[in-house]
C-alpha cells in the first residue's frame, strides 16, 4: 500500500525504533526541551502515538543553562530480557549515559553513565553480553565508531572500546547500530552531515567487532542529489532498522521538508521517514525508491487507521497532554490550567536568555497553520511565540506598564531585534485575540483590537530554519510569560487556543 512521508511531523529527529510484545517502541532527540526523549508507540510503524518521555526528573538529566540545540541527543531504544534500555549524549556535558524500565508506560531509572566518549551511542545485545558504541576519533584525527562490552547492571566498561569501523569515507560518520540478521553482522551509520549532504551508509561483517566491508553501492539511502525541484525531502539520514515479525524490513530515519521548489531552507525541524529494505540474494540490502526517499511510496505494511491530529486546542490537550514541552526547566508553580485554558506566571527570564522562562510549547508540524488565542490577566507581558532559539524568534504579544495594555509584534533574528508594531488597546481593555496565519514562506500576525482585526506584520520562515539560525533544532509555538518582577500575583491567562495545522502535500 501507499505510505505517506513523513511518518512523525515537524520537530522528532533522530529516530530510534525497536519491536516488543507485538508493537513498535520509537524515541528521538529533545536537545534543550522538558521532559527529555519523547516516546511513540505503534502497531503499524506508521501510526505513532506518543505515550511518554523517558526523562521526565531533573535527577535524569541536567539542562540547566545550556547552550540551544545541545543537551539530549540521538537515543537509541532496545529491548532485551523484557526491559527497555534508551541510550543517549547530554553533549553539552559530554556524558553518555541510559536508563531503563520493565514498564514502557511507567517511570524511567535513574541514569547509568558509561566511561567512553563520542556521541550517538547504541546498544546491542547477544549471548548474553551488551556491547556499547558510539562515533570519535582515532589517533589520527579521523572519525570512526568505537564499541566496547559494558556490565548492563552497572554502565562498567568490561573491555577496551575499541574502533571497529571508520565508515565510507564521508564527514561527520555518527549514529552507528549493530544487528545480527542471518549470517552477518550488520552496522549503519549516518555521514555527511545532518544536512542536505546526508546520507546512511553501512558494512557487515562475521563478528560483532568485524573487519566491516562496506556495502558497495554506499550510500544505500541519500536524497542529496535531488534539487528542490525534484524533491522538497531533503537530509535524508540518521537511520535504524526494524524488522515486522513477518522478517520484512524497514528504515526509520530522519530526513525534512524545505520550504520551497526553489528555497532550501527549513524551519519545521528535523521529521521521522520510513523507508522500506529490499534484502538480495548475496547479502547486501538496499532500500527506498533506487535509494531515495519519495513523499508517497509503496511498502508491504497493512497501516489502516487514520493520521495523528495536528490540532491544538485546550480541549483537545489539556493539563496532562504529552506534547506539551519546556524550555530546560519546569517550574511546576507557573502553570495552571483551568476549564478554559491556562494561565502562566512569569519569571525574570525572556525569550532571549538563554535559561528557563515561562515557556509552553507545542512543535510545529505543518507549514500551513492557522493559530487562535485570547490573551488577558495581569502579566507584564504574555503571548505567543514562535521560537527556534533565543536569538531567533517572533512573540505577538499583550504588553500592561503604566495601566496602558498594547499588542505588539517584537521579531528577533540573529543580532537584530525589533518591536515592529505596537497597537494601544482601547481604555479598559485588558486582554486582546491574537491570530496568526502561516505557510511556508511567511507568518502574518493579526490582533484583534476594537472589534476589528488588524494586521500587526509579516516574517518570513526562512530566519527561523537551521540554514541560517544553525542548530538541530525546529519551531515550537508556545505560549509564555515574562514577568520581571516576580510579582506572585501577576498572570498572563490565556483562553480559545485553536492551532490547526493543514496536512502538507508534496507539489515537486
Amino acid at each position: 500500500m501507499k505510505i505517506s512521508n513523513p511518518v512523525l511531523r515537524g520537530f522528532y529527529p533522530d529516530p530510534s525504533v525497536c519491536r516488543a510484545n507485538g508493537k513498535y517502541y520509537m524515541v528521538c532527540s529533545s536537545f534543550e526541551y522538558f521532559p527529555g526523549v519523547p516516546l511513540f508507540e505503534s502497531e503499524d510503524l506508521v501510526h505513532w502515538t506518543q505515550i511518554g518521555h523517558c526523562l521526565t526528573r531533573s535527577t535524569q538529566v541536567d539542562l540547566e543553562r545550556i547552550n540551544s540545540s545541545g543537551g539530549v541527543f540521538a537515543p537509541t531504544i532496545r529491548y532485551h530480557e523484557g526491559r527497555f534500555y534508551m541510550v543517549t549524549t547530554n553533549d553539552t556535558y559530554h556524558k553518555n549515559f541510559y536508563v531503563y524500565t520493565d514498564d514502557i508506560y511507567g517511570e524511567w531509572s535513574e541514569p547509568v553513565f558509561v566511561d567512553q566518549g563520542g556521541i550517538d551511542p547504541s546498544l546491542f545485545f547477544e549471548d548474553g553480553k551488551a556491547y556499547f558504541m558510539s562515533n570519535g576519533s582515532d589517533e589520527d584525527g579521523n572519525g570512526c565508531i568505537f564499541q566496547c562490552e559494558i556490565n548492563i547492571a552497572t554502565g562498567e566498561r568490561l573491555t577496551e572500546s575499541k574502533p571497529i569501523w571508520k565508515g565510507n569515507g564521508g564527514r561527520y560518520l555518527e549514529s552507528p547500530h549493530l544487528y545480527h540478521i542471518g549470517d552477518w553482522y550488520y552496522i549503519t551509520a549516518a555521514e555527511g552531515g545532518t544536512e542536505y549532504g546526508h546520507m546512511i551508509t553501512y558494512a557487515r561483517g562475521k563478528s560483532p567487532y568485524g573487519p566491516f566491508e562496506s556495502y558497495p553501492l554506499n550510500p544505500v539511502v541519500t536524497n542529496r542529489d535531488l534539487g528542490g525541484h525534484q524533491s522538497r525531502i531533503q537530509g535524508i539520514g540518521h537511520g535504524d532498522l526494524v524488522q515486522t515479525e513477518d522478517g520484512t524490513t524497514f528504515i526509520v530515519c530522519l530526513g525534512f521538508r524545505q520550504e520551497g521548489m526553489w528555497m532550501p531552507f527549513h524551519h519545521l525541524g528535523r521529521e521521522v521517514f520510513l523507508v522500506p529494505v529490499q534484502w538480495q540474494q548475496d547479502g547486501w540490502f538496499t532500500a527506498g525508491v533506487n535509494g531515495k526517499v519519495e513523499a508517497e511510496m509503496e511498502m508491504n505494511l497493512n497501516a489502516s487507521g487514520e493520521d495523528t491530529c495536528y490540532d491544538v486546542s485546550f480541549e483537545k490537550l489539556g493539563a496532562d497532554s504529552l506534547r506539551w514541552c519546556h524550555l530546560r526547566a519546569y517550574d511546576q508553580a507557573n502553570y495552571q490550567f483551568t476549564e478554559q485554558g491556562a494561565k502562566l506566571r512569569g519569571n525574570h527570564f525572556t525569550l532571549d536568555d538563554v535559561d528557563a522562562p515561562t515557556f509552553l510549547g507545542v512543535r510545529q508540524s505543518e507549514f500551513d497553520t492557522t493559530l487562535d488565542v485570547t490573551v488577558g490577566g495581569n502579566s507584564p507581558e504574555a503571548g505567543v511565540t514562535f521560537y527556534l532559539c533565543e536569538d531567533h524568534h517572533y512573540d505577538l504579544y499583550l504588553a500592561q506598564a503604566d495601566e496602558v495594555c498594547r499588542a505588539e509584534l517584537r521579531l528577533t533574528t540573529g543580532d537584530a531585534q525589533c518591536v515592529k508594531t505596537s497597537v494601544p488597546l482601547e481604555q479598559g481593555q485588558q486582554e486582546v485575540k491574537l491570530h496568526v496565519e502561516s505557510d511556508s514562506e511567511f507568518y502574518t500576525f493579526f490582533a484583534e483590537i476594537a472589534g476589528e482585526k488588524k494586521e500587526l506584520g509579516k516574517a518570513r520562515t526562512k530566519y527561523l530554519s537551521s540554514e541560517v539560525a544553525g542548530g538541530f533544532t525546529g519551531t515550537v509555538m508556545a505560549m509564555y510569560a515574562v514577568n520581571p518582577e516576580e510579582k506572585e500575583d501577576a498572570w498572563g491567562e490565556f483562553t480559545g487556543l485553536k492551532w490547526t495545522m493543514k496536512k502538507w502535500v508534496d507539489n515537486a
